[in-house]
Formats: C-alpha cells, sequence, structure tokens
C-alpha cells in the first residue's frame, strides 16, 4: 500500500478526488506519523483532536457530491503564531499559554473553507523571533535531517514537520525569513508572498510592516495550491491588496515545463560574495546557477549596494515594531497574569511580563523601546526606515535589469543546537539574505539546491520577484525544481534520513 505520507499535497488530492483514498484515510496515516515521531522531533506543540472527525465530514461531503476545493482532505500544519477557536494558539510563549482565541486566524479559515484539515499547531521561535526554534518557551524543534541540529527558526515547527512527513502542508510567517531559512535548512519548499497578497489578520504580530504568511510545502506546485486557498484581498486587514492574483499553482504548473527558463534574466548581486557563507553552500548555489544558464537563463550581476545594511536596519525596525505590538500583553486582558500581594497594576503587569516573556523577547523589546525613546528616534528608528527606501530603490534597479534575483537562502547548512544562543548577533546573521525582501516588500521563494559536501545537509536557493509578480516565482522555482529532480532521481527528501521512534 502506497505511504499517503511520503506523498505530495498534489498526489494526495488527486486520489482523494478519485476516490481510492478517504481523507480519514490519510488524515490517521499523518497522526500516526506525528505519534510515532514527534517524540524525537518536536514540531508540534498541541495536535488537533478532532482532525479525524473533520475528515470524515469532508468524506461525507464528497460521497455526497457537494463541490470541493482542490485540497479538500488534505492536512494541514498550522503554525501556532495564527490564531485558532480549536486549539491552543501560544505563539510560542509563556504569556498565551493555553490561550484559546475566539477566532480564526484569515488564512486559518480559508483553509478549512477549501477542506484541508488541521492536523494541529507547529512549534516556533517565541513570539517570532530567533532563527533557531530553540527560543521557543516549550523546548526546541530538532531537524529531521539530524536531530542534533536546529531546523531553522522562527518557523522551524512547519518546516521539521514537512520535512519529516507529518504534515504535506503547513502555514508560515515570515517577518526575515522565518519560512525561506527554515525551508533552507531542512530541504523543503517555502515562499513569503508580496507584502499584503495574503491576509495578516489572525497571525499574532511581530513587526506588522515585514510579517507576511505563507506557505512551506515539499514541492513547488503543492505550495503554488495552498497559496491559492489563503491568498487573495481581506477587508478585515488594512494591508491587504484589492488585486486579482492569477493561479500560483497554474504558474508552478506551467514552470515544470522548463520553458520558462529560456531568456530569463538572472540577477546575481555582486556584494554577495562568498565571505561569510559555507563552501557548501556557495558551491551549490554556483551550481544550480550553472544548471539555469544550461537551459537557457541568463546570468546577470546586478548591484545592491545598501544591501550590507539591512540586517542593522531590520534590527532596528523590527524591535521597534515588536516593542509596540507586544505591549498588549499587560496581564489585564488575557493570556497570563501573575498576582502580587498589594501590588498596583503596574506591579502586577512587571511581574507578568517577566515571568511571561523569554530573554529574547526581553531583548527586542529593551532595544525596540530605545530606539523609539525621545532624542534617539531619528538617529535609529528614522536611520532604519532611510536605509529601507535606499534597500527598495536598489531592488527596483535591479529589477528594471533582471526578472529574478538569485541568492543562497541562508549562509550555511543547518547549526547545531546551542551553538549560537549565546551569540545573537551571529543569530541575526542567519537572515542576511532574506531580510532586504521583507524591508522592500517583495516575493521570495527558497527551493532545495543539493546538499553540502561538508556536512550532507540541505541547502536552499532563493529566488526574489518584483512586487506582485509572485507567479513569476512559482515559475522559475517549478522549472529548477524539475532540473534538480532529474539530477537526483527523485525529490530531495526522498534522500532525507529522517529519524523516528526512540533516539
Amino acid at each position: 500500500m502506497t505511504d499517503l505520507t511520503k506523498l505530495s499535497a498534489a498526489a494526495l488530492a488527486d486520489l482523494l478526488a478519485a476516490g481510492e483514498v478517504s481523507s480519514v484515510d490519510a488524515t490517521r496515516a499523518h497522526l500516526d506519523r506525528i505519534e510515532d515521531t514527534d517524540g524525537d522531533i518536536h514540531a508540534f506543540l498541541h495536535v488537533n483532536r478532532d482532525a479525524l472527525d473533520v475528515a470524515a465530514d469532508i468524506d461525507r461531503r464528497r460521497a455526497a457530491g457537494d463541490p470541493l476545493g482542490p485540497l479538500a482532505g488534505v492536512p494541514l500544519a498550522v503554525k501556532d503564531v495564527l490564531v485558532t477557536t480549536d486549539m491552543p494558539s501560544t505563539s510560542g510563549s509563556r504569556i498565551l499559554e493555553g490561550y484559546m482565541s475566539p477566532y480564526d486566524a484569515t488564512v486559518v479559515a480559508r483553509a478549512r473553507a477549501a477542506g484541508l484539515v488541521p492536523l494541529g499547531k507547529t512549534n516556533m521561535d517565541e513570539f517570532a523571533m530567533g532563527s533557531s526554534t530553540e527560543h521557543s518557551a516549550y523546548g526546541p524543534t530538532r531537524n529531521p535531517w539530524d536531530l542534533d541540529r536546529i531546523p531553522g527558526g522562527s518557523g522551524g515547527g512547519s518546516a521539521a514537520a514537512v520535512a519529516a512527513f507529518q504534515a504535506p502542508l503547513a502555514l508560515g510567517s515570515d517577518t526575515g525569513g522565518s519560512i525561506r531559512q527554515p525551508a533552507h535548512v531542512t530541504g523543503t519548499v517555502g515562499l513569503k508572498p508580496t507584502y499584503g497578497a495574503v491576509s495578516r489578520y489572525g497571525a499574532i504580530a511581530l513587526a506588522s510592516s515585514l510579517d507576511q504568511v505563507g506557505p512551506v510545502t515539499r514541492t513547488v506546485l503543492d505550495a503554488g495550491l495552498l497559496h491559492d486557498v489563503i491568498g487573495g484581498h481581506d477587508p478585515h486587514d488594512s494591508t491587504s491588496l484589492p488585486d486579482r492574483w492569477p493561479s500560483f499553482a497554474a504558474a508552478a504548473r506551467e514552470g515544470a515545463s522548463g520553458e520558462v527558463l529560456r531568456g530569463l534574466k538572472v540577477g546575481v548581486i555582486r556584494e554577495l560574495g562568498d565571505d561569510g557563507f559555507q563552501a557548501g553552500v556557495s558551491a551549490s548555489f554556483r551550481a544550480a546557477l550553472a544548471t539555469l544558464e544550461a537551459h537557457g537563463a541568463e546570468i546577470v550581476e546586478v548591484s545592491a549596494p545598501h544591501f550590507e545594511y539591512g540586517v542593522a536596519a531590520y534590527y532596528l525596525i523590527l524591535p521597534a515594531e515588536a516593542s509596540s505590538n507586544l505591549a498588549k500583553f499587560d496581564s489585564v486582558r488575557f493570556g497570563l497574569r501573575v498576582d502580587v500581594a498589594g501590588g498596583t497594576v503596574e506591579d502586577v503587569m512587571a511581574a507578568t511580563r517577566e515571568a511571561g516573556f523569554g530573554d529574547e523577547v526581553k531583548r527586542r523589546i529593551i532595544l525596540g523601546t530605545y530606539a523609539l525613546s525621545a532624542g534617539y528616534y531619528d538617529a535609529y528608528y528614522g536611520s532604519a526606515q532611510k536605509v529601507r527606501t535606499l534597500i527598495q530603490r536598489d531592488f527596483a534597479e535591479a529589477f528594471a535589469r533582471v526578472d529574478v534575483i538569485a541568492t543562497p537562502s541562508a549562509p550555511t547548512t543547518a547549526f547545531r543546537l546551542g551553538e549560537q544562543l549565546d551569540d545573537p548577533m551571529q543569530m541575526y546573521l542567519n537572515d542576511v539574505t532574506t531580510i532586504p525582501a521583507n524591508l522592500a516588500g517583495v516575493p521570495g521563494i527558497s527551493i532545495p539546491s543539493g546538499l553540502a559536501d561538508e556536512d550532507g545537509l540541505p541547502v536552499g536557493i532563493q529566488f526574489l520577484a518584483p512586487a506582485r509578480e509572485d507567479a513569476r516565482l512559482y515559475r522559475v522555482g517549478a522549472a529548477l525544481e524539475a532540473l534538480l529532480v532529474d539530477e537526483w532521481g527523485g525529490p530531495l527528501l526522498d534522500r532525507a534520513p529522517v529519524r523516528g521512534g526512540g533516539r
């Protein structure tokens, strides 16, 4: 019998539509996989007890001839930054432990309406602050490729769940690379849409001008199928674009033919040399570029002189917005409350935030509050916003010459758990290639490009496109994916030493 957990979402959806497999069978297979492997991996913070009932309802509707979406009956993992009515929503923090939302995030509501079956909520760095999922208040997630290594962050739980075949699809959020960097280190596909292309309503805010929800999958087509479900205008989100979007699944299918590569101009950033990049990452990136060139693409060097300031600007803008967004966690309205005998409201608030927030969250709140304080606003936050504008101009000038920009998705393969916990600056630099896209609001995708020679761990290549050109990324990503699958003789994850059971 086919192992249903090893199928792509598209293949599983085809079997479901043909009546060859039931949603109950598919959901049970993934729940069993979670039970068998998550003791090692810890991708999930909460597993949905009602998943089989949801799946059974989809099966009944299908049998009755009800119209269903293309992904109806396919299981889905949900990053814990997205609020849900039937499962706790903690954003990886003690301050929201056990919190039950009165409403679903828009992307979750759309997934339910399309017939997807939520399997549970995935682990993450607290309030999405981190690049390793080690800053979760509930313990770290481990990389299925090597349980002693990180799965990326902040969305390491979603990426690890997909890489470990616990779920064929997952929802993530990307503020500075939190979808794409975990995809890079777990051998999965992750896409950050154009800012405003997917609703942020119900996504617990970190930095509102940077956050974006997107898909985490094992293939580019699967990402397109999920993006088609969750994307589009949402009147609940004031930053939601009113655009009518093309089918991203159709774009991925078009790209898989490879014809889109002929005459494609791929920009390579002059200022991103090999310094700071692991040798295996650089080698895989150059090999992927050579593959593109061999199939008709033109590699063009472009300049982005302000990218080198992206990390510095980001770590002023993000903490400033986080300081404001996290002020709502005050012990009064919802979440954790630590009572102080005879204390004032301020005493209770201070005690609650001390107990409820982790070290990284406190670090960024302090930094952001300082950057916004009187006398320092212009010097820090104001200057960072000016750099942001310069980075947007760099993109505009580059895209006047090329169709997409290519970079490594991250500087290194997955590092060992604990290796960078005491070095926040080094941790921040993991997002050096992904941050500019968030600052500029442009879309980016990471797809697996191979394994590093040094350690046999996954490496990803990132493509960036102009705002609103998300479909272009699906075409290019699917084209390269198809070529690399031919090279490997199958999807990269077929070679993953995913471990389960006892260690």
